[in-house]
């Protein structure tokens, strides 16, 4: 005959799992969609859509031509060509000059140093040279100065991170915004933003890091939580890739319980594309080896036996420790109870 404790766990035991049984084997309510021949898979990709940048992307971009417009007035380490008639022989002034931080540019011990040329435009720098030139003891001297290289290039070009507002940074030529913008859209908002500062910019654009558009590796672990792995779209991922990029299926996972869910706009429902996992994994199918698309989610369930018995183990955790603790409690009463006994006797 069962003791009343042991019946009782036995009795919760049964219980918890019948309960549980009937939660598992819910099934639950999605659209399973068909194979058909016309899902992008291994051997039949498509091409995804014109990329549309996102935060938080990263793009290149290259000044082509940043001249500023004018009047435009010289700033340290812009790069100036001056050529100057007459020289002293055998001492030509022909040559780019980059102006100094301290917006001075060195002529040479010859011509008598630096000349001051920082917040003058080249108008202003061929005067100022013409007459520094002068004081050399050449008569009248004749320069002529170009602008060879702006810092507007540099404040352009690099990489530039799409912030969570949507927008990119120009430095000193300030944000534009281009979330949702194809690259061709991208390279003609900048122009035109820029075009408030120079003349006719010509910029180049691409992706330097594809970041916004992902997909997502999601396996259960029958019962003790989910992981979720969040992968980058390369654009001919497949289910055979996705599960490579996690090193295959885990131990607790089941061959036979693989699908993709390919999300929809709201109202709409969602499509649940079934995955024969061995067929792919060891014959080499491609019937269900599909093309990912930026969203997807490639589901992985566990064993329902291995939910089963960590679920119950849970259950019934609690309650072998409660009825560890009552039984301990009763042999330490009953020992007290036969240590009085022995000492009456005894006496």
């Amino acid at each position: 005959m069962l003791c009343p404790q042991r019946a009782a766990a036995m009795a919760i035991g049964l219980t918890s799992i019948a309960l549980l049984s009937g939660c598992l084997t819910t099934p639950h309510r999605q659209k399973i969609t068909p194979v058909t021949s016309d899902l992008p898979r291994e051997l039949d990709m498509t091409t995804l859509p014109d990329y549309r940048v996102a935060p938080p992307d990263i793009l290149i971009i290259e000044a082509v031509r940043a001249i500023p417009k004018p009047p435009y007035r010289v700033e340290p380490l812009d790069v100036v060509y001056i050529r100057v008639t007459p020289t002293l022989p055998d001492e030509p002034i022909s040559t780019l000059f980059t102006v100094d931080p301290d917006g001075t540019i060195n002529l040479g011990p010859s011509y008598g140093g630096a000349v001051r040329v920082g917040g003058m435009t080249v108008d202003e720098i061929k005067a100022a040279v013409e007459k520094h030139i002068a004081k050399v003891g050449l008569k009248n001297p004749v320069a002529t100065v170009n602008l060879a290289q702006s810092q507007a290039a540099q404040r352009i070009g690099g990489p530039h991170l799409i912030h969570p507002d949507g927008t990119i940074r120009l430095g000193t030529y300030g944000a534009v915004r281009v979330a949702g913008l194809t690259l061709s859209e991208v390279r003609s908002a900048v122009e035109q933003h820029l075009s408030e500062f120079l003349l006719s910019p010509k910029v180049s654009v691409d992706v330097g890091g594809f970041n916004s558009k992902i997909y997502y590796v999601i396996y259960d672990g029958g019962g003790s939580g989910q992981t979720v792995i969040r992968l980058p779209i390369t654009g001919n991922d497949t289910v055979l890739d996705a599960i490579a990029q996690i090193y295959g299926l885990p131990a607790v996972s089941s061959k036979d319980r693989v699908w993709v869910s390919r999300p929809a706009p709201a109202g709409c429902e969602h499509q649940r594309l079934p995955v024969n996992w061995r067929a792919i994994a060891e014959s080499g199918e491609t019937t269900t080896n599909y093309q990912l698309m930026p969203g997807d989610r490639v589901y992985v369930a566990a064993y329902p036996l291995i939910a089963v018995d960590i679920q119950l183990a849970r259950v019934i955790a609690p309650i072998e420790r409660i009825l560890g603790f009552t039984l301990l409690g009763q042999s330490v009463r009953q020992g007290f109870l036969n240590s009085a006994g022995s000492g009456g006797t005894g006496r």
